[in-house]
């Protein structure tokens, strides 16, 4: 697709600009070889993004990427052993971590039991089975966070021993990296140690409003373990009231006008309200209700609440639109896991906008459900 731009018939018309601002430009067509080299030669020595149609952000996502790989590969270099003076020891830093992170994480596992007689598996709300399927996996990822940190406190302590895991998390811990054993129940995540934790926090506090306080007006993406069953969710309470196959019913988009999710006091009569989506490559434009460019280096903007809604799939609004695909992280790849569903690709959905797809696949645009920070 980038290659388009340079292999077309305009490319061969005297002044055709390879980049919007025209700082690339062809050479025109009575030059010799050696005038066209010159002139490419006069071209600047660092390669802007625009040329490729990307936006000028795109160094900026390179440069950090780069920086991110470097600082990895020195931690890998890094001794375990304490570095001296009168600071704190390692073992230390990583008791006291440990016990700060036992004291945010909730003190047991939820009453799956209670929860079921709260909100019972009906015919007509498919939601009940969503809430129930998604507290059995934060138990257990939960039952791993409690073992592991009660290890590490105790091994940090002399207590026990120090196995080959528990060292492997606890130098992890220390370079706020989070920690495997906690990643191989967990859902897909980037972010180091302690925005994890933040971030787990917030999941709680959704789960147990939506617990306490019935199934929220809008539902926040990010907070969902397993992204999939919530949308499939609100298909099939569509297909189970309009007595229609589900294969036939998929989802048409609404964007509304705000992210403040106070705004609803109640939820569709159809599909779901979603928030907590970032726009990756663009911005929302409030004013045209479209996609627009990214401001300079601001790399995420955020997504207005998207109003999902179960349709035919005959039925469907047209409108300009660009397909942006969903990611549960930035990583954009996957495995395919054993439900059929990718691990990290969710969905594509359709964005208004007035430009071409094209140039929305530039500049790789795509909808994030969580950032790395």
């Amino acid at each position: 697709m980038i290659l388009d731009s340079f292999y077309c018939e305009e490319s061969l018309q005297d002044g055709y600009s390879f980049s919007p601002s025209g700082l690339y430009t062809a050479p025109t067509t009575d030059y010799t070889r050696e005038e066209a080299q010159e002139y490419t030669r006069n071209f600047p020595n660092v390669t802007k993004p625009e040329v490729f149609g990307m936006h000028a952000n795109a160094d900026i996502s390179k440069d950090k990427k780069e920086v991110d790989g470097l600082l990895s590969s020195m931690l890998l270099t890094q001794s375990s052993e304490g570095g001296g003076g009168g600071g704190k020891s390692r073992d230390e830093v990583i008791g006291e971590l440990a016990a700060e992170i036992t004291s945010k994480v909730p003190t047991a596992i939820f009453d799956i039991e209670l929860v079921q007689r709260a909100y019972p598996i009906t015919y007509e709300e498919s939601m009940n089975t969503v809430i129930k399927q998604e507290l059995i996996r934060y138990n257990r990822l939960l039952e791993v966070m409690f073992d592991t940190l009660k290890n590490i406190s105790l091994a940090m302590k002399g207590l026990i021993v120090l196995s080959n895991e528990l060292d492997e998390m606890a130098s992890q811990m220390y370079n706020n990296q989070t920690p495997s054993l906690w990643k191989k129940r967990s859902y897909p995540s980037l972010k180091p140690l302690a925005a994890y934790v933040a971030d787990f926090e917030e999941k709680m506090n959704f789960y147990n409003g939506w617990i306490d306080k019935g199934q929220p007006n809008v539902f926040w993406l990010t907070g969902i373990f397993f992204t999939h069953a919530l949308l499939t969710g609100a298909l099939q309470n569509f297909a189970r009231k309009q007595n229609m196959p589900i294969d036939l019913v998929v989802f048409d988009f609404e964007i509304l006008t705000t992210d403040d999710e106070n705004q609803f006091d109640s939820q569709p009569e159809d599909g779901i309200y979603v928030r907590g989506c970032f726009i990756e490559g663009a911005i929302w434009n409030y004013d045209i209700m479209e996609l627009d460019e990214s401001r300079p280096k601001v790399l995420y903007g955020v997504c207005p609440i998207m109003w999902f809604k179960p349709s035919h799939k005959d039925q469907l609004t047209t409108y300009a639109h660009y397909e942006c695909p969903m990611y549960r992280t930035d990583d954009r790849r996957g495995t395919l896991a054993t439900t059929g569903h990718s691990t990290n690709f969710v969905m594509t959905i359709r964005l208004p906008s007035s430009k071409s797809e094209t140039h929305w696949v530039k500049r790789g645009t795509a909808l994030l459900t969580t950032l790395r920070e």
